[in-house]
């Protein structure tokens, strides 16, 4: 039997400077993540986010949509001790990118339009060059110094952005993407609707699911959080 949702316990939630660091307090009682760790962010924005988060609740809080949250909770009770399994995660995308199997149909030509600028800056720029499967061919290899520089890329992140790449690639079925938002080279947003162009050409055709409109709705929120977490402007990434 499932553990019934918790009630509101606080009135209000705010972002709290601690030092160098930022929390968030409920009532002036400082956050603890699942694991009673102290809850510490290094960026005003994120702690001021999450405290937007809690004061959304409604009288029963509902845990799972707090995704920012939940996300950080996973940062710092998870990620120190995960590192180098999140690392291969990104290497194992990188292997059966999204980007690198074009769906066979109609609409190939305008998703590849769409995918060989992203794989062109990330060979440019990243030094990931990964190669395209062609045809009906859904097993390829990818060069060995490619799989290299994003194991590279993804140890070189901090635990917020590696665990957020990590969270990234799984809603795009894409490291590629993931990585583009992190660098600012697209929006979340954008890289999401690019991630499902093939969805969203069958839909242009036959309509959408409702059950599918939910889905992506729900995954949007989700969106969100990625690109508050990759945000230029926190990340002082200049224009």
């Amino acid at each position: 039997m499932s553990n019934p949702s918790p009630k509101r316990f606080y009135k209000t939630a705010a972002p709290v400077e601690v030092g160098a660091r930022w929390t968030v307090a409920l009532d002036g009682r400082p956050l603890k993540t699942p694991a009673k760790a102290d809850f510490f962010v290094d960026r005003q924005d994120l702690a001021e986010a999450v405290a937007e988060e809690w004061n959304r609740q409604g009288e029963i809080l509902d845990l799972t949509g707090m995704h920012l949250t939940r996300l950080i909770n996973v940062v710092i009770d998870r990620t120190p001790s995960a590192r180098p399994g999140l690392v291969e995660e990104i290497v194992r995308y990188c292997e059966t990118d999204l980007l690198c199997f074009p769906p066979i149909g109609e609409n190939r030509d305008r998703i590849l339009e769409a995918w060989r600028p992203i794989r062109s800056w990330a060979a440019e720029t990243l030094k990931i060059a990964l190669n395209e499967a062609e045809g009906e061919h859904l097993l390829i290899g990818q060069p060995a110094a490619s799989l290299e520089a994003s194991r590279g890329y993804a140890d070189a992140c901090d635990d917020l952005d590696l665990t957020t790449l990590g969270f990234a690639a799984g809603l795009y079925g894409s490291a590629l993407l993931a990585m583009a938002v992190c660098e600012g080279y697209l929006e979340a947003g954008e890289a999401y609707e690019l991630s499902i162009l093939e969805e969203a050409g069958q839909a242009e055709k036959w309509g959408w699911d409702p059950e599918a409109v939910a889905r992506h709705d729900a995954r949007r929120q989700e969106i969100a959080v990625v690109q508050t977490v990759f945000s230029r402007q926190a990340k002082n990434i200049s224009q």
